[in-house]
């Protein structure tokens, strides 16, 4: 058994090969000079007492080096996620060699190394970033660690039995960076932008007596009639409404961008939003559908509420079915008894598409606050503002700016039908849709 953990944990370098390369054409020309044959012999002594020296100063400890990986319980879907790789050395010489984890088979990487040298008893800290683009579970397998010394003959390789498995949810890191910058006001950096607030909320708080400052136009003449001195209203900002982010999980939000589906971005938009709109006051929930399913998260404001919602965008997958709007009409008439502003993440490649749905998306507004989100398609503007040269190129340039006027087409056919819309691409997905619900709330339509 242990000569065959040493016999797997040997490899022998480019190094010990070369050298035996060199060996080999020092015998062939000692076939004709008999002062190089000599030479061969000499060096193929060299050659083997330096390999059984290398074999003995990297076998004789047991545990030379230690080796560990540091990384967080799970990981922000489409995001950066620093794994840190830790290294203690044991050895009383330096050391050269590389690091190759196990990773996911998400990530398809097989052709990297982490290279490092240690001293004589040194440590040393490796980092890699990993930026996974679907949720669920990532498996990692062993850490391995391939160590030589300055001869560089051979290499042994010391494996640690690190395997563990990481859940990727959501983009909890999108979240935390606009948690951090809203702290320190630079919301703007991120593209947030204030918006001008026009008028009062016209949510009645009580009547008090004017004084200087007060605005004019809230006066009371009733109650001034009565008490005989100036009233006037006093209005609080609008609280506690609900919000829904609805979720199309249909064959259109399986589209890649940038190595995440439209639904990842959805999903990851809708953490941000929720967050958003429960530090304004709001309530915030959850709907998802598809062709033969809704499910609803009720909308609350209380601290658990995001967690709620992480663990169920988690699981969130798309379905290779068409979406049925008129199921999910009939189905948030019978859950949501109260008016509600509803942000509906959904996407049409086409003008017949959206006209299809356009009687259910109506009956939607009819009844709540319904806000459309879809998307730009940004490999087909990459094609539009491409020169083209070749008639065939033209020709699909001319076919790309049809689907991009299309794509205008629906903006204004939803307005004309009295439905708010909102084209965005999909990596500004997050920052235009905060910013379409401050400008919202600014215009007092929420």
């Amino acid at each position: 058994m242990q000569l065959l953990r040493f016999y797997q944990s040997l490899f022998f370098r480019n190094r010990l090969y070369l050298a035996l390369g060199v060996l080999v054409i020092v015998f062939i020309i000692g076939f004709f000079l008999p002062f190089a044959f000599l030479l061969g012999l000499i060096g193929s002594a060299v050659w083997l007492a330096l390999l059984l020296v290398d074999l003995f100063i990297l076998y004789a400890p047991r545990r030379p080096i230690q080796a560990s990986r540091v990384m967080a319980d799970r990981f922000s879907n489409g995001d950066e996620n620093p794994v840190q790789y830790l290294l203690q050395s044991r050895y009383g010489f330096p050391v050269w060699g590389e690091v190759m984890d196990e990773l996911p088979v998400q990530f398809q990487r097989r052709d990297y190394t982490l290279p490092f040298r240690l001293s004589t008893g040194g440590d040393a800290q490796l980092r890699m970033t990993l930026r996974p683009v679907e949720r669920g579970g990532y498996a990692f397998g062993d850490l391995h660690v391939y160590i030589w010394s300055a001869f560089g003959l051979v290499c042994r390789r010391i494996t640690q039995p690190l395997a563990q498995t990481v859940k990727v949810y959501p983009s909890y890191m999108q979240l935390r960076n606009f948690e951090l910058f809203s702290i320190k006001h630079k919301l703007n950096e991120l593209g947030v932008h204030r918006r001008r607030v026009i008028g009062h909320s016209m949510e009645f708080d009580h009547i008090k007596e004017y004084i200087r400052g007060d605005d004019v136009r809230t006066l009371n003449w009733k109650a001034t009639a009565r008490r005989g001195n100036l009233m006037v209203n006093s209005y609080t900002e609008e609280r506690s409404q609900l919000v829904y982010c609805v979720i199309d999980k249909g064959r259109t939000m399986k589209m890649p961008f940038g190595g995440l589906t439209l639904l990842d971005y959805a999903i990851n938009a809708t953490l941000v939003f929720s967050n958003v709109a429960m530090q304004k006051g709001d309530k915030s929930g959850l709907i998802t559908f598809t062709g033969k399913q809704t499910e609803v998260l009720p909308a609350s404001n209380k601290k658990i509420q995001l967690s709620k919602i992480l663990d169920q965008l988690y699981a969130q997958n798309t379905d290779w079915m068409e979406t049925d709007y008129e199921r999910l009409g009939v189905h948030l008439r019978a859950s949501l008894s109260q008016r509600s502003f509803l942000m509906l993440f959904t996407n049409f490649e086409s003008l017949s598409g959206m006209q299809r749905q356009l009687p259910y998306l109506k009956q939607l507004a009819k009844y709540h606050i319904l806000l459309v989100v879809f998307f730009e398609n940004t490999e087909l503007k990459t094609v539009n503002e491409k020169r083209m040269e070749e008639t065939e190129d033209i020709y699909m340039q001319v076919i790309a700016q049809k689907f991009a006027h299309e794509k205008k087409q629906i903006v204004r056919e939803l307005a004309h039908a009295g439905i708010m819309s909102l084209l965005t691409a999909p990596e500004h997905l997050t920052v235009n849709v905060v910013n379409k619900y401050l400008e919202l709330k600014s215009r007092m339509v929420l």
